[in-house]
């Protein structure tokens, strides 16, 4: 069943029904709140009822508190109380979280036969009671308004991390090319970036980009971090002799005249046997422009030079070497060889809906934007919008995201890794923003995305140490 995250999630049963085994499976520890539980900790064990208002007060407490933060929490008690389902309910809302109530439906008879097999089962008449009230219940939450109805008849084992996943099959998804922004490679850079790239390619990547920066960014790491020359490095990586497409996502146009990025382009081209591809922004970090002596123009300049340089590279990329006048360039010559080996994809990125994505229409082969899945339907609607007014099919330009993403080996992982990388951002802001799950819920969202019309995604990981790593979310490869 899909849970959204975050959610209030309160659960719906009977003594014995499962919920406490549902809720083992289905989230961590550390978002489950069980009334038991709490009654062992404010009392005798978790069967004192004489600790039941204490219990429950410090459970109304540890969820607003978890709701406040944008945090999922998962209220495990019998959950027959229509009052307090609506108190948890009005505090969700408040706040902006979804609802979700999950029925525990298990045949009375299973009920009756865990409960006799506990150490202190509930008394008979008690469970009896539980269980006829089980029957008024669904029409309670009809009219309650939850967001998410969920019914389980039992509820199954808990499923262990090393479960692995089932694998995708080949091109059942988009195409995810590797991003790489970080580069931690101690004392033998060649060495890291060959196992990277080798990991990449084994796993079934259909390609690895390189980050364009001079200045490793804050968003990634500190600036005294390496960050290498993308060109440079690109043909090291050209030499391995892998099945990688391999590009820059993104080169800005204020780094380098345009012709010398399409001469870059098109050797590496020929270099990989036709498997480059070109990243092209405005740019927008003016700190490493001042730092190494660049021109760093108001937006508007910088979003005319792009178009220039998207202008510039496809005329020189064109076939012949006559002269060349066009919307904003004038060339006396296009002598550019080596040609690119094929059709040389270029990728325009932003998502700056009036100037960057017409830019896209205009020239480019596809956009590159980053957001969820309601951000990448609008701007994917803009850009087809652009297409229209400049006369191209909608067909002829793709749209790629750029996926910043923290996949975890399971759930309990994801947020570990959270934790590790938040800095002083709120945990749940932080791990919305990055989609923390494991790779079984990052594969499903990429599958959406595909149903969207996102045929190619780079995916980029803040906490990406090695070919290690790579090997980690290798489930995420589709080629």
């Amino acid at each position: 069943m899909q849970i959204p995250d975050p959610a209030l999630v309160v659960l719906v049963g009977a003594s014995g029904s499962g919920k406490s085994t549902w809720a083992a499976r289905h989230h961590r520890d550390v978002e489950v709140v069980s009334s038991d539980a709490l009654r062992a900790v404010v009392g005798s064990g978790p069967s004192d009822l004489d600790a039941s208002d204490d219990a429950f007060r410090l459970l109304d407490q540890i969820v607003e508190g978890r709701v406040r933060r944008g945090l999922t929490v998962v209220v495990d008690t019998l959950g027959l109380d229509p009052e307090r389902r609506a108190g948890w309910a009005e505090l969700a809302r408040q706040h902006g979280f979804a609802t979700v109530a999950v029925v525990l439906d298990t045949p009375a008879a299973v009920c009756r036969a865990r409960n006799s097999a506990r150490d202190r089962p509930v008394p008979a008449p008690v469970l009896g009671a539980q269980l006829q009230r089980m029957r008024e219940v669904r029409a309670e939450l009809d009219a309650e308004g939850w967001d998410v109805r969920a019914v389980a008849t039992d509820a199954p084992e808990p499923v262990t991390s090393t479960t692995p996943a089932a694998e995708p099959a080949p091109g059942s998804g988009p195409r995810v090319l590797l991003q790489v922004s970080r580069f931690p490679w101690d004392d033998d850079p060649l060495a890291w970036l060959r196992d990277v790239a080798r990991a990449a390619d084994e796993a079934g990547f259909a390609g690895l980009a390189l980050m364009d920066h001079l200045i490793q960014i804050p968003q990634v790491g500190r600036a005294w971090d390496p960050i290498p020359e993308p060109w440079v490095t690109l043909g090291a990586l050209a030499a391995l002799g892998t099945d990688l497409e391999l590009g820059t996502l993104c080169t800005p146009a204020t780094f380098r005249s345009p012709g010398i990025i399409a001469k870059a382009a098109a050797t590496l081209d020929v270099l990989t046997g036709g498997r480059a591809f070109c990243g092209l922004g405005a740019g927008w970090w003016g700190r490493e422009h001042a730092a190494y002596a660049l021109d760093f123009p108001p937006t508007a300049q910088r979003l005319d030079d792009l178009e220039v340089a998207a202008e510039t590279v496809r005329a020189l990329w064109a076939p012949g070497t006559k002269a060349y006048a066009g919307d904003r360039v004038d060339l006396p010559e296009t002598t550019c060889y080596p040609r690119p080996a094929g059709p040389l994809p270029l990728v325009i990125g932003g998502g700056g809906e009036q100037r960057t994505l017409r830019i896209a229409a205009r020239w480019g082969d596809a956009c590159n934007v980053q957001g969820d899945l309601e951000t990448v339907r609008r701007k994917t609607a803009v850009l087809r919008k652009h297409c229209d007014d400049v006369g191209r099919p909608h067909d002829e330009v793709a749209v790629t995201v750029l996926d910043i993403a923290v996949v975890g080996d399971d759930r309990d992982d994801a947020w570990t890794r959270v934790e590790r990388l938040r800095g002083r951002a709120k945990a749940a802001d932080f791990a919305a923003r990055h989609h923390a799950g494991d790779v079984v819920a990052h594969r499903e969202r990429h599958d959406r995305l595909l149903e969207e019309g996102v045929g190619t995604i780079f995916l980029a990981l803040p906490d990406l140490g090695g070919a290690d790593d790579v090997e980690r979310i290798a489930g995420l490869a589709r080629r």
